[in-house]
């Protein structure tokens, strides 16, 4: 968060993330997460340039029985940062007519920006049919990465990927592949050096 709150990043980078769940921040409580979570898209969305663009990759939760919608909750902050939504792509973890259990079958895919816009010719599909290559369980699967880094390329001025919740650092390691810079941070050192090491092998 403090490297968030530090001031809007440079033109040309974009803020690409997965926030951490409630159960890896359990001291907050699951309704001071919310709010912290709330909190955290917002500083997202207000560090990137107008003209650039902030995406959250999140997979919803259920506790006590019930969802905890996160694209919801992402959408809050956002709002609150006066960006809008450009697009919102469903990944699926699961092959359709799977029961799954704690977790949905779908992840939320969400890009926001102040002021970019996009015409109807530049639509891309809005659901992805799996997750690609997994580095850890809680990882950014590498086909809603390779999406974000086409994305990027064909319709944004961005060519750094800030990533503030690194983890592994998949997302860094699918931008450097399409020839982005990439930042990543990460208060797990053991984590961050994962992160630093992490090649991903070539397609095919």
């Amino acid at each position: 968060m403090a490297f968030l709150a530090a001031g809007r990043l440079p033109p040309g980078q974009a803020v690409v993330t997965s926030l951490p769940d409630h159960s890896e921040l359990p001291s907050l409580g699951v309704e001071g997460w919310r709010r912290w979570f709330v909190e955290v898209a917002a500083l997202a969305c207000g560090a990137v340039d107008d003209g650039a663009v902030a995406v959250f990759y999140q997979t919803d939760v259920k506790h006590d029985g019930r969802w905890v919608d996160k694209a919801y909750l992402v959408q809050r902050g956002a709002e609150r940062a006066g960006s809008h939504l450009l697009w919102h792509k469903v990944v699926c973890r699961a092959p359709p007519g799977i029961t799954t259990y704690g977790r949905p079958a779908y992840a939320h895919l969400l890009c926001f920006s102040r002021a970019l816009r996009l015409e109807p010719g530049q639509s891309s599909p809005d659901v992805l049919p799996g997750l690609g290559e997994m580095t850890w369980a809680r990882a950014m699967g590498t086909a809603p990465c390779e999406a974000v880094a086409r994305f990027l390329l064909a319709h944004t001025a961005c060519r750094t990927v800030v990533d503030p919740f690194c983890g592994m650092g998949t997302m860094l390691a699918v931008a450097n592949d399409h020839g982005l810079d990439a930042v990543g941070v990460e208060r797990s050192p053991k984590r961050a050096a994962q992160a630093q090491a992490l090649r991903l092998a070539p397609e095919g």
